[in-house]
């Protein structure tokens, strides 16, 4: 029963792994930018006149994972799926045997763990080993404190990846009704980067903001395994942050389901 799921995975993989040179120049682009947003929080913590509330290097990992790790976010949506709905094809996905959201679901996770995986080698390369030989150690990407924060950052990675596309199903399943899409992934952008902490480290923000920061299901999407990266949030403690994780995953995914349900018992395509 699930063949269909893992050859769709599978295929969808092989397919971005073609597009090795525009993932090499997104490489190039992300360590541009990783760079930038280095230099303005190293001036932050140059000039601050109290104690920050995290690390100087556990803000260097955040920045470099958030960039190496930036297209597993849901900042748009699949646009093989987006482009069936302005054709009218979506109605030949209704017609497979198989459970269409579990089969989107495949495919979108494939899609941004294929394109994730080519472009973030170079940028981790870059940032582990060629910044501390150029003298850049402080910029650099330190590995994990323990093999405990190691194990519990690849579970929350996969985490990340698992809400991610989550997240996106359940902006997806709107198309039913938006057909084009187009808006909703331009309030996508700056509510992912936000929320998710692509932006400013959340702990960085005002401290009355934390509580609800903290339970804020976009937390998953890069806070939360970064700092885990990082020991800014001890093994001991992952556990519970990655069940906060899943715990997400499972609520999107549920109303991802009923939504896209809904919409398909009441699809009109090309006006029949």
């Amino acid at each position: 029963m699930l063949r269909p799921y893992f050859a769709v995975l599978g295929a969808r993989y092989r397919e971005v792994l073609q597009y090795r040179s525009a993932a090499l120049a997104n490489s190039v682009v992300q360590l541009f930018w990783g760079g930038i947003r280095l230099m303005v929080l190293a001036a932050f913590f140059a000039s601050a006149s109290t104690e920050p509330p995290m690390a100087f290097a556990a803000v260097v990992a955040y920045i470099w994972l958030g960039q190496a790790f930036f297209g597993l976010l849901p900042y748009s949506l699949d646009p093989d799926i987006q482009r069936k709905f302005l054709e009218g094809n979506v109605a030949w996905e209704l017609l497979r045997p198989v459970n269409l959201y579990a089969f989107w679901y495949a495919r979108t996770f494939a899609h941004r763990v294929a394109d994730t995986t080519i472009r973030m080698l170079p940028l981790l390369f870059v940032a582990l080993w060629v910044l501390p030989w150029v003298g850049l150690e402080a910029w650099a990407l330190k590995p994990p404190p323990s093999l405990a924060s190691g194990i519990a950052f690849a579970v929350s990675l996969f985490g990340m990846a698992a809400l991610a596309t989550a997240v996106t199903m359940l902006f997806q399943t709107t198309l039913f009704w938006l057909v084009s899409g187009r808006g909703l992934q331009a309030c996508m952008y700056g509510l992912i980067s936000l929320f998710s902490g692509l932006a400013v480290p959340l702990p960085l923000l005002p401290a009355w903001l934390q509580p609800a920061l903290y339970w804020q299901p976009f937390r998953g999407l890069g806070d939360t395994p970064f700092r885990i990266y990082s020991g800014d949030i001890a093994a001991s403690a992952a556990p519970t942050e990655i069940a906060l994780q899943f715990g997400w995953t499972a609520m999107f995914v549920g109303i991802g389901y009923a939504v896209l349900s809904r919409g398909r018992g009441r699809l009109v395509i090309q006006g029949g």
